[in-house]
């Protein structure tokens, strides 16, 4: 584990690869079995993200991408990038409700980067505030893996996490806006 954590920081070699590595030693010298190993790793959430890039990608690919940002510049373009940045938030902070916030953000990027486009605005500003409003998954505990570990052992309810958790978001989402507002745009 030490090892790993040198090379990585050190740009020895990249950190996915020095985290196989120490992956499969581990295996190799039985600190752990491979069936427990197996086990450790959540298959469900790993199929979840890696579908969502084939959504993603076929979201671009049909025009859907290109429908959806025109929609949201032609409701939001009145208030200006500040609309377009709200309508961004919400779109994405929106989806981290249902699915979990990796698979939200590559859903939102092909949307994101059509508004980028057409709108000629700062890219930075948009996919930050995309970025952001992916990590802001407090009202459901599906968005985020440490939800679902709280949710259960807490024994917390859906509308548990609703009612703090929508607060927090809107928070988070007006936070997120005027400090882009004021810095990056």
């Amino acid at each position: 584990l030490l090892a790993m954590i040198i090379a990585a920081a050190t740009g020895i070699i990249p950190i996915n690869f020095a985290a196989a590595i120490a992956a499969v030693l581990m295996i190799i010298t039985k600190i752990i079995n491979p069936k427990d190993a197996q086990n450790a790793v959540a298959w469900d959430v790993l199929l979840l993200i890696a579908a969502s890039f084939g959504i993603a990608k076929a979201i671009s690919n049909s025009g859907l991408a290109d429908a959806v940002g025109n929609g949201l510049i032609s409701g939001l373009s009145v208030m200006g990038e500040t609309g377009i940045l709200i309508g961004i938030f919400i779109l994405t902070s929106t989806f981290t409700l249902l699915i979990t916030n990796n698979a939200a953000a590559a859903i939102v990027f092909p949307i994101a980067l059509s508004i980028v486009q057409t709108m000629h605005l700062k890219p930075e500003a948009i996919m930050l505030t995309l970025v952001l409003a992916a990590s802001t998954c407090f009202a459901s505990p599906i968005g985020y893996q440490t939800n679902l570990m709280v949710y259960s052992a807490g024994n917390y309810r859906f509308k548990d996490f609703f009612k703090v958790g929508a607060v927090m978001n809107v928070f988070v989402g007006i936070t997120v806006i005027i400090v882009i507002k004021l810095f990056v745009l």
